[in-house]
């Protein structure tokens, strides 16, 4: 399978392929992007067209494979993607959890995909459902809308938002996505061109601009920022689960407000988004006292 495009980086830090890219893989059955012993496939599409990539750890260096007309595009931000520009070396938290979970994964580093339709879509099918259930509407959703991505790597490319746009809403609705969340996937899809636009701009711009669209809340923005911006600061506001970890994490305290939250996250400004990232990498939950969130059968309505 000969490579469109090639190119390799020293490596003067450590680097953590899966916890770095983890967040881009939307559950296991995600069939854009693919974990394997050493390496990492992607697939997306680029400003410059679809393209799939392939990344490896090698002694010290970086490789990166890429195929498909968008290879060149993918190469070439494909240090951002793993986040060359990030600095965890700046983060020195004083909390003792914190300290150990950073020093214990010194390869996690915050990227940005520069790809902001690439995560709103996804994002849009994880509002206010249970991560499990999303995963599976996506992993539908690509596999019936999108198609094979460049490279003969297997991997599938999500749908192209002229696709979208022209798919009524009851070919969807068996995959588990309500007409609500459909109509915002819509217009979003309508101004994925626009969209793009926004990795231009400063992350804080970005998210105010997001929150323009219909549906679009804080919540969302802040989702997109960290992964197609590189946002490395922002807490992403309304999370179900959120403020009750941080408030165990950082305080012990089993449940905690929104309030409460930004509070102990105050002392962390600037890496706000890593403390995060952290204590999920890490595994850190508060208590579970409460009812789930209930699995809803949407296809079945």
């Amino acid at each position: 399978m000969p490579s469109g495009a090639t190119n390799t980086w020293p490596l003067p830090f450590p680097l953590d392929l899966d916890l770095t890219l983890g967040l881009l893989q939307r559950g296991p059955s995600d069939p854009t992007i693919r974990f394997e012993a050493g390496e990492v496939w992607r697939a997306a599409r680029t400003p410059e067209g679809a393209a799939s990539l392939r990344l490896r750890l090698g002694s010290a260096v970086l490789r990166a494979d890429a195929w498909g007309p968008g290879a060149g595009w993918m190469i070439e931000n494909t240090p951002a993607l793993v986040g060359f520009d990030d600095q965890p070396e700046a983060f020195r938290p004083s909390h003792r959890l914190l300290a150990e979970l950073h020093r214990h994964h010194p390869g996690l580093r915050l990227g940005r995909t520069g790809l902001v339709f690439d995560a709103l879509l996804p994002t849009i099918l994880e509002q206010k459902v249970p991560s499990v259930e999303a995963y599976a509407s996506y992993a539908r959703l690509v596999r019936e809308l999108g198609e094979l991505a460049p490279g003969d790597a297997g991997l599938l490319l999500s749908p192209q938002p002229a696709r979208i746009l022209a798919t009524p809403y009851w070919a969807v609705h068996r995959f588990g996505i309500e007409r609500r969340r459909f109509a915002i996937i819509q217009t979003a899809a309508a101004q994925a061109r626009r969209l793009e636009a926004m990795t231009s701009m400063e992350p804080t711009q970005a998210r105010r601009l997001l929150t323009t669209l219909p549906g679009i809340g804080p919540w969302s923005a802040a989702e997109v920022s960290v992964v197609a911006l590189g946002d490395r600061d922002v807490v992403s506001m309304g999370d179900y689960h959120l403020p009750h970890q941080v408030a165990w994490a950082l305080a012990g305290e089993v449940r905690g407000s929104e309030a409460r939250m930004l509070e102990l996250l105050e002392p962390y400004r600037g890496h706000r988004a890593r403390v995060i990232r952290l204590l999920t990498v890490g595994g850190i939950q508060a208590p579970r006292f409460g009812p789930r969130m209930r699995l809803r059968r949407i296809a079945a309505i």
